[in-house]
């Protein structure tokens, strides 16, 4: 006589109960070696497809925060007269929008012509589509906002056609802050609209930090260039300030495992040491004194945390149980 074991005993009490009511709650049996997983996820895999993009895309997130609040910096700067700034302000915005953002967004798509096709139909509900337009439609206005800029500041001309290049130069510059203002933050937007929770659970908060984390380091690169005014050291103190505090809110803002990414793997420490550094360090600095430096660090501090979000991407798009987590 055979003693059954105690999973052979459950099953039968399963089948017994089953057959008497129809319908068996509790508990079942946890087959040794079965052909059901005991991960979470279909078969153990992922539920949701986890962002596949490299270095090429944190380096646009941080290059598009640079350009787009240059070119609201520069705005500024021609509301209070600083020529001199605008036009800095403007160079930046050129450079990092018009040049370096396209080439890094067309690397990590691999071919040129898929750029050209986002551009083909317009999709407001699409982060992609409207992330396309918003780039080039910042660039058409900062390309010839600069030019004009430059044209009126060497007084080529003069006259009426002066008059109508400060004209032209004020209007595309405000364009270009109104798309860049927008270049800054879409990313936070793009990001935040996936099935990724920790990228999910911080959709409110990641337009907010890429758009401030843009505004720090636009202003500080243009310190570090050698544009030392108060409304410069204001921005710095008013970033960090920011970035401070949402330092301390995502700290706090613990939601289990759907946040695990960031509070229980080395991909939620680059986003802290990127906030160290643009946020407390980059204050401390700036009382002391430390212009150059404060600047520098704010600078690391963005491109750290960019990194550090798409980490924290691919690891919680990799987490069945954070997925589930963030659907209850």
């Amino acid at each position: 006589m055979t003693t059954s074991s105690p999973s052979e005993k459950r099953l039968e009490e399963l089948r017994e109960q089953a057959w008497k009511d129809g319908v068996v709650p509790g508990k079942g049996v946890d087959v040794a070696g079965g052909p059901i997983p005991r991960k979470p996820g279909y078969y153990g895999q992922p539920v949701v497809r986890p962002p596949v993009w490299t270095w090429e895309v944190p380096l646009y997130f941080f290059m598009g925060g640079i350009a787009g609040m240059s070119a609201v910096i520069a705005s500024g700067a021609i509301i209070f007269h600083h020529v001199d700034l605008a036009g800095a302000a403007m160079w930046l915005a050129a450079i990092a929008g018009a040049v370096l953002s396209p080439i890094l967004l067309i690397m990590d798509l691999g071919r040129p012509h898929l750029f050209l096709n986002m551009l083909r139909v317009f999709k407001h509900r699409s982060a992609m589509s409207m992330g396309a337009w918003i780039l080039s439609l910042f660039g058409a206005c900062a390309v010839p906002g600069l030019i004009a800029l430059e044209l009126h500041a060497q007084q080529i001309f003069a006259g009426s056609l002066d008059q109508l290049l400060r004209l032209a130069a004020g209007l595309f510059i405000f364009g270009s802050a109104i798309f860049g203002t927008l270049l800054a933050t879409y990313t936070g937007v793009l990001i935040g609209a996936t099935a990724i929770p920790a990228w999910f659970s911080h959709r409110t908060l990641l337009p907010i930090h890429f758009g401030t984390a843009g505004l720090g380091s636009a202003a500080g690169l243009l310190e570090l260039l050698g544009h030392r005014i108060a409304a410069l050291n204001f921005l710095g103190y008013y970033a960090a300030g920011v970035e401070s505090a949402l330092l301390i809110w995502l700290s706090l803002d613990k939601q289990g495992a759907a946040n695990r990414a960031i509070h229980e793997h080395g991909s939620g420490w680059l986003i802290r040491i990127g906030e160290v550094l643009n946020g407390p360090l980059a204050i401390v600095l700036r009382l002391f004194g430390l212009i150059p430096f404060a600047a520098l660090s704010f600078l690391i501090g963005a491109l750290v945390s960019r990194f550090g979000w798409i980490w924290v991407g691919k690891v919680s798009g990799s987490d069945p149980e954070a997925v589930f987590a963030s659907q209850r």
